[in-house]
């Protein structure tokens, strides 16, 4: 029988250089967190986000060379189970560069923009959707645990919209995986100057702004799939 296994990681950055520092997940009963040395430092930049120092990792072992990473590597890669994270692609990318393949996985972020198709919702980061959707749990924000118990309750609801779409456990499973497989479109900007506005609104009105975002987007892509497919859809590439 599969089995959800909702997990997180931080990391020193999103650049295609940076690596995970903590690794958290849930699996039924089962908790688990941990932090581990990364190859590189961690820069102020992160550690202001998740709080994790140099201090408190100079200590720790390397992630691929600590006493679970086997137990976590076959717990990820296991065909009975299926991995669930907050914009999962970045995480599941972040796994893969330390050895770990992560076959299939359900993304909550693309999950909820694609049920959410009036955009009404502003943003999709999951700390918004906690108090967005009114989530009453007691977890600290921006810890790798804390996310993960915002994310299985995040989970469940999304769960529930799915089956009442598709008619059945297998069907809504069938769709999550499929949503969170392939790009999600991004109607409404979330920054900048066009905040709050739809992306078809703006392509009409000042294309170049859309052609300059796509360069800088281009740039990163390692975290940047669902805006390129945007842009790319928008601008007509």
């Amino acid at each position: 029988m599969e089995t959800f296994l909702f997990f997180d990681t931080e990391t020193t950055g999103n650049t295609p250089e940076d690596t995970l520092c903590q690794v958290a997940y849930k699996n039924g009963e089962t908790t688990f967190s941990a932090l581990y040395k990364p190859a590189k430092s961690i820069p102020p930049e992160a550690s202001a986000v998740h709080h994790i120092t140099n201090r408190m990792v100079s200590n720790k072992p390397v992630f691929t060379a600590s006493d679970e990473y086997k137990n976590i590597r076959s717990l990820f890669e296991s065909s009975e189970t299926i991995p669930v994270a907050h914009n999962a692609k970045f995480d599941v990318s972040m796994l893969a560069k330390e050895g770990i393949i992560v076959p299939r996985y359900i993304c909550t972020l693309r999950l909820a923009r694609h049920l959410d198709e009036e955009s009404v919702i502003p943003r999709y980061n999951l700390q918004y959707l906690r108090y967005y959707l009114d989530i009453d749990v007691e977890a600290p924000a921006h810890d790798a645990l804390g996310d993960v118990i915002v994310l299985e309750q995040l989970f469940a609801r999304l769960y529930k919209k799915y089956i009442e779409k598709m008619g059945d456990k297998e069907k809504a499973l069938a769709e999550m995986l499929a949503v969170s497989a392939r790009p999600s479109f991004i109607k409404v900007f979330s920054f900048g100057k066009y905040n709050g506005e739809k992306v078809e609104d703006v392509v009409k009105k000042d294309p170049g702004y859309l052609e300059w975002l796509y360069k800088q987007k281009k740039e990163n892509e390692s975290d940047e799939e669902d805006w390129l497919y945007t842009l790319e859809k928008a601008l007509g590439k």
